[in-house]
């Protein structure tokens, strides 16, 4: 008819025929509303938007496990992180690029260690010096020789004997005449007061290569042997020595008295006294008292005692625990008197000997023996012999 509409009657779909028809077709479909698909991609994160909250398995599988806050790896073997030989540790990427310095981990996010620009100058110079000292040998007398030698081995003692294994780890006891001598000695050495010293190392023990660690090893030689020394402590060091205990050392007034007065007893110690006894009893310059017994003196013995810290936990065996960075190292030992069978000390960090074999070159320990035959040191801590060689059979790496 004119002016009639025609309407087009399309026939009802049953289920039959919607589930013969592909969703895509539904959806464009005129006569149907559009069905959403069941499972929605979200959206691309825009720039500068904040990562997701979990990641992928497989991304926590390539970044090594969880990670704890600390570690730049997952704990095995009790707890302990599995150390490799330097090179696997290079090659594995565990120490960083610039200077000894470590991969940002989560821990470390955040956390700007700024350079101590006082302590780089004046390292620099101490070693300047020391080079310079070297030309000054044969020029000096024997005597000054043989007195910055001595001067030496005070040094090391006021650290092995003292900072070490009495104040540290109160391996043995000493009486108020050995620990004032020992006292006297630490500040020759000027490596920080004895309750400084103390504490930081009892935190390297409790979380040995963390960022807990004053100077882990994970982050390279250098960062271990010296340039620790040339950045701000990690806030984790500064955080995890606080909640140390630590009043056995400010019971002791030996540690009180030296930390009230180090700076004093360091330049008396350290620097007057080993320059003006050769000058004064055999006519030595002062010159070359200096140089020798004081500057070049102090700087040996501070990379040995570093030595420890870098050297030792990197080259050696392991015939104790081999989940542990510490080494059995021959040349720290000898350099650092008997401080340098690393791997036998952080196992049983108890023993005032520091070693199995208390008699294969262990000045420290011959000395503690001889202030114990004098009755100068008592109640010497000794690790079992069943118990070391359970221990080597357990965890050790059959080198010994």
């Amino acid at each position: 008819m004119p002016g009639a509409k025609i309407c087009i009657l399309r026939p009802r779909r049953t289920p039959e025929d919607e589930s013969r028809t592909p969703r895509r077709a539904r959806k464009e479909g005129t006569g149907g509303a559009a069905v959403p698909p069941k499972r929605q991609q979200p959206p691309p994160p825009r720039e500068g938007s904040a990562p997701t909250e979990r990641l992928p398995a497989a991304v926590a599988a390539a970044a090594g496990g969880p990670l704890s806050p600390t570690m730049p790896g997952p704990a095995t073997g009790g707890g302990k992180v599995p150390f490799r030989n330097a090179k696997e540790e290079i090659r594995a990427g565990v120490e960083g690029p610039e200077g000894g310095g470590a991969q940002e981990r989560p821990g470390a996010r955040g956390q700007q260690q700024n350079i101590v620009w006082r302590n780089v100058v004046l390292m620099s110079l101490l070693h300047l010096g020391a080079v310079y000292s070297l030309v000054l040998i044969p020029k000096a007398k024997p005597l000054t020789l043989l007195w910055a030698y001595l001067c030496f081995l005070l040094t090391a003692l006021g650290v092995t004997a003292g900072a070490h294994r009495l104040w540290s780890h109160r391996s043995y006891k000493a009486k108020l005449p050995l620990r004032i001598f020992l006292a006297a000695a630490n500040s020759m050495a000027f490596q920080n007061d004895i309750f400084e010293w103390s504490r930081d190392h009892r935190v390297h023990h409790k979380y040995s290569e963390t960022d807990a660690d004053p100077h882990n090893a994970r982050r390279g030689f250098f960062f271990s042997h010296i340039g620790w020394l040339f950045v701000r402590k990690h806030r984790d060091v500064i955080e995890k020595g606080r909640k140390l205990d630590v009043t056995d050392l400010l019971a002791d007034p030996v540690v009180r008295f030296q930390r009230k007065y180090y700076k004093i007893t360091v330049v008396l110690m350290c620097f007057v006294l080993p320059t003006l006894v050769p000058w004064y009893i055999w006519e030595e310059s002062l010159w070359n008292s200096y140089f020798l017994a004081s500057i070049l003196r102090y700087t040996i013995s501070l990379n040995v005692t570093w030595l420890v810290n870098s050297a030792a936990h990197m080259y050696g065996n392991r015939p104790y625990d081999k989940h542990i960075s510490p080494r059995q190292n021959p040349f720290v030992t000898v350099g650092a008197i008997g401080e340098g069978f690393h791997n036998y000390h952080h196992t049983f960090p108890f023993d005032y000997s520091t070693s199995e074999f208390g008699l294969n070159f262990n000045p420290t320990t011959w000395f503690i023996d001889f202030m114990c035959w004098l009755g100068l040191a008592t109640d010497r801590k000794r690790a079992t012999k069943p118990m070391i060689e359970a221990r080597k059979a357990r965890t050790g790496d059959g080198s010994a």
